[in-house]
């Protein structure tokens, strides 16, 4: 039996995570080592380990990383040398046969850096992207190239991991896990909805999540206010705010936005709704609005609107539903009238999502198994394009 152990760190990452970590649960050849860190175990994020539990998974390990008492790029720094300190001692405890993480988030560098150290195969979830406005983005890269097995969300993803000198016989594309989230989600009902989060979902509302940018020379209380100021026009509006990442400025963000849901009855805001109450209060809604990448991959399949503020999300791939504008109060407000339009309402129902159609987990857990079948080592070879000349003539 294989040893596969599955890092989480953060509220959005575990919900797009939870179908792959519940097939390796289930598969009799394989063993679930879930480690948990992060934001996860902070009461401010909303204790999100919580979700983890009731989602019936059992957690071998929580490591805390993160401060409550430190912020800013302080706080960044010193989780991720906490990390790779602590996730080496958990490597060489556990002995996985492999390790799986997703996305681009600054800890996961450390930790995928413990791993490599310690021989241990990385399977990466969601590579391939481009997102201009963060630091993820060449988080996000690096992790790649420590990575043996790659499962990009779309086939242009897939091209670009290749493009970037992974072999193309490790690189596969079943489709975005964000879009197997949407198809195989038990919803809420409306009723129980409501009563879960203490207010009524009737009338029109809209999600709204913004995150740091953190490539952006602006400061985040300048870009929340802005979004602050455009939605003071729409009074006949209800707003539903989940909570900033753990970046540096995100506190910042959370403050303001709280600051403001005290004085206006038509917002509300909420540390973290988990995957099942977010996606369902998502399906519902006029549309969302901010820089979250849900607004990029989850919503189209929703059919609604995305107001996309900023350069955060830049470089990803689109939907025609998706209406991109600066972080500027009067363009957003103009991309919120929009997108209440019946044409911008059409627009969104019309256009195709290109991160594919589900049952993504499936195909990540039989590729898992077939590597460490056949192979289960870190050893990789650099693939050249053919045609590249790659020796100076």
């Amino acid at each position: 039996m294989k040893k596969i152990c599955v890092v989480t760190a953060t509220r959005a990452e575990y919900g797009l995570l939870r179908n792959v970590i519940r097939r390796i649960q289930e598969d009799e050849e394989l063993e679930l080592c879930l480690i948990v860190t992060g934001t996860h175990l902070l009461n401010e994020y909303g204790n999100t380990i919580d979700e983890i539990i009731e989602d019936g998974f059992e957690i071998k390990e929580k490591i805390p990383i993160l401060r409550s008492d430190v912020q800013g790029t302080d706080m960044m720094i010193q989780a991720m040398a906490v990390a790779i300190e602590k996730f080496h001692e958990a490597f060489k405890h556990h002995k996985p046969d492999m390790l799986i993480v997703l996305g681009d988030r600054y800890e996961l560098l450390s930790i995928c850096e413990a791993a490599l150290i310690n021989k241990i195969p990385i399977a990466h979830i969601s590579g391939g992207e481009i997102t201009e406005g963060a630091i993820d983005d060449t988080i996000r890269h690096c992790i790649t190239k420590m990575s043996s097995l790659h499962f990009p969300g779309c086939e242009t993803y897939r091209k670009r991991i290749i493009q970037m000198g992974e072999q193309p016989s490790t690189v596969f594309n079943y489709g975005d896990v964000g879009v197997e989230n949407i198809y195989k989600m038990q919803y809420m009902e409306r009723n129980q909805l409501e009563k879960d989060i203490g207010v009524s979902l009737d009338g029109e509302y809209a999600c709204v999540t913004y995150h740091p940018t953190t490539l952006d020379d602006d400061i985040p209380e300048n870009q929340i206010k802005e979004v602050l100021t455009a939605i003071e026009g729409f009074s006949n509006m209800n707003f539903i705010f989940t909570g900033a990442n753990a970046d540096a400025g995100g506190q910042t963000i959370n403050e303001c936005i709280q600051e403001y849901v005290l004085k206006h009855e038509n917002c509300r805001y909420y540390a973290s709704l988990g995957a099942r109450r977010y996606l369902s209060l998502l399906k519902d809604s006029s549309m969302i609005i901010g820089n979250s990448s849900s607004g990029i991959i989850e919503a189209p399949c929703f059919g609604i609107p995305t107001v996309n503020i900023g350069i955060r999300q830049k470089g990803r791939l689109q939907s025609d539903g998706i209406i991109n504008c600066g972080v500027n109060a009067e363009e957003i407000k103009k991309a919120i009238q929009y997108a209440r339009s019946e044409q911008g309402k059409e627009r969104a129902k019309k256009a195709v999502n290109p991160y594919g159609k589900g049952d993504t987990s499936a195909g990540i857990v039989k590729e898992i198994k077939n590597y460490l079948k056949t192979q289960g080592n870190t050893r990789k070879k650099f693939y050249d394009i053919p045609g590249w000349n790659t020796i100076e003539e």
